[in-house]
């Protein structure tokens, strides 16, 4: 049996490793009350460790002592006793009007409040009682609001649920990531790479990092919440985060607001804070903004800085599009386009293909042939062979990227600096391919890190003989094209590669193919891709279908 499961108190353990983490890389980050709360949580009974876990990993700050059954603790008011003493937990919290019914049965509020029983939705319960009560119902406690409740309540204190969230974040780096990343990993569902945690490496430089961090998030929600827009930017720094992982994180959450005022209609405000986001797209979105507030004088002028100055092939893509449009309301004259770059197209009528059958694997099996197999691969293969060679560089342990043993990559993979900070690790990938070392690496990769996550290996879409037959085919200077593409911009270029890739083993030769069935159409970074192998001379395809009829 997993060691998980045997384990009844794996949950206590989990947070153990939590703390004794923060505690050994980041002591000097904690106040001197987060710091007794690491050191006195090791000092607590077994089943008062485990019941304030039990209430951590919960939802709310809430709890009723009916609710707190757990074989493995016992009886809750004893093990609760040490937590009530240490100031973590409240034995008589006082509630409002919304917290009682939040904590309350439909049942139990009408034998609290009999004038409610003719009121049908719990939610109308609460209207007519916030409506009776007026101003005057206040906080009570539960005995006080029903006198004839059969249960009691317990309540975390506030600063320890903070400071839980906040040993968390230090930890995990993030606060999407929960408890459950343990048991996952134990139960083998997910296997991680070992990546080394020391000081040197160790994720959050500054305790002032960590409340910046908890200020964004807490934005965020307020965002995510429904909260009135202007309150919510008025909280988020004006000015720049001196870390480039916060500043991202910033940037981000001020262009997610922005698009929301544009959505509304909202351009004075929109513009202003797309023109105040560092995120890849607002200049962009700042743009069209200018072009929609009449103010098509000031939109060429920054679509001509940006043409000067592209942050991104994307950038440039949409620049074509929205050039052309700006001279023409301008009156300036119409420059001659640049001729395009020749890509194979072919159009090609095939049966219609039985239920279930994508339109990808009807052209793949049609065009398969003992001589030349050809394999739906769409974004696996060449990510994959990009994630096998560079291995090592991409789980380089450099500050700021690696928080704790269960990430699936850098926390700073999109940042633009991700090649630069890892240099030598990935010149010595490069140096492999041209060497001819390049495919003994990414063999060996692929036999010892099996299933190990990553955030380019694609391990359910890639075997063996796959890897063989590409390796055997691909020249080491067209994966090194595009390799070098990928780490121009990992987040946009991930994606986009063709779907299928047809190989002629006798010949060491292949070519890629993108399939567009009926009404389909080539999306912008599939455009990128195809236009970047046609201008290097790396072999692709664009097949057009089209069905001849239904199948049989």
């Amino acid at each position: 049996m997993n060691k998980t499961l045997e384990n009844r108190f794996y949950y206590l353990d989990n947070f153990v490793t939590v703390v004794d983490s923060v505690r050994a890389r980041y002591r000097h980050l904690l106040s001197l009350e987060e710091q007794a709360f690491v050191d006195g949580f090791g000092d607590l009974p077994q089943a008062s460790a485990a019941l304030l876990v039990r209430m951590v990993m919960r939802k709310g700050e809430l709890f009723r002592f009916s609710k707190l059954r757990y074989d493995e603790i016992g009886c809750a008011a004893s093990a609760a006793a040490p937590l009530i003493a240490a100031g973590w937990v409240e034995p008589r919290p006082l509630l409002d009007i919304g917290q009682l019914f939040r904590v309350l049965t439909k049942v139990e509020i009408a034998a609290a409040f009999p004038q409610l029983r003719q009121v049908a939705r719990k939610s109308e319960q609460l209207d007519f009682l916030r409506q009776a009560e007026g101003g005057a119902a206040g906080v009570r406690s539960l005995e006080e609001w029903w006198p004839g409740a059969a249960d009691s309540l317990l309540q975390l204190c506030e600063p320890v649920a903070a400071l839980c969230d906040r040993l968390r974040l230090m930890f995990f780096g993030n606060l999407y990531q929960d408890w459950s990343e343990f048991v996952l990993s134990e139960l083998g569902i997910f296997k991680y790479e070992q990546v080394d945690l020391s000081p040197a490496a160790q994720g959050f430089g500054s305790r002032q990092d960590i409340d910046d961090y908890l200020h964004l998030h807490a934005c965020r929600e307020r965002f995510l919440g429904g909260e009135e827009l202007h309150a919510v930017v008025t909280d988020i720094s004006a000015q720049p985060y001196p870390n480039p992982w916060l500043e991202e994180r910033r940037g981000k959450l001020l262009f997610q607001v922005a698009q929301h005022y544009e959505r509304n209609g909202e351009l004075a405000p929109a513009l202003r804070l797309y023109a105040g986001s560092s995120r890849p797209g607002a200049r962009l979105r700042a743009i069209r903004v200018l072009e929609r507030c009449g103010q098509p004088e000031a939109a060429f002028a920054l679509a001509q800085q940006a043409e000067q100055q592209a942050e991104s092939e994307a950038e440039q893509q949409q620049l074509l599009r929205v050039m052309p449009r700006l001279r023409r309301a301008l009156g300036h004259p119409r420059l001659t386009p640049s001729a395009a770059v020749g890509i194979a197209q072919h159009e090609i009528a095939l049966p219609q293909p039985a239920p279930g059958i994508s339109v990808e694997q009807a052209l793949s099996g049609h065009l398969a042939c003992a001589d030349a197999p050809a394999r739906y691969v769409e974004n696996a293969l060449i990510n994959s062979l990009f994630g096998l060679l560079f291995w090592d560089a991409v789980f380089t342990p450099v500050p700021g990227a690696f928080f704790h043993p269960f990430q699936s990559g850098p926390a700073d993979l999109h940042s633009p600096d991700f090649r630069l900070r890892r240099a030598p690790q990935f010149e010595a990938g490069f140096a492999l391919l041209r060497s001819g070392g390049y495919r003994q690496a990414i063999l060996h990769n692929f036999r010892i890190k099996e299933n190990t996550q990553s955030p380019f290996v694609f391990w359910g879409a890639i075997d063996a003989p796959l890897l063989a037959m590409a390796l055997d085919c691909l020249p080491p200077r067209h994966l090194q094209l595009c390799f070098e593409r990928i780490l121009q911009d990992i987040k946009s270029n991930r994606s986009g590669l063709p779907d299928l890739i047809q190989f002629w083993p006798a010949e060491q030769r292949y070519r890629m193919i993108e399939v567009k069935g009926p009404g389909d159409r080539l999306q912008d970074n599939q455009i990128r891709w195809l236009d970047y192998f046609a201008r290097h001379d790396i072999p692709v395809a664009v097949y057009y279908v089209q069905w001849t009829g239904e199948s049989a």
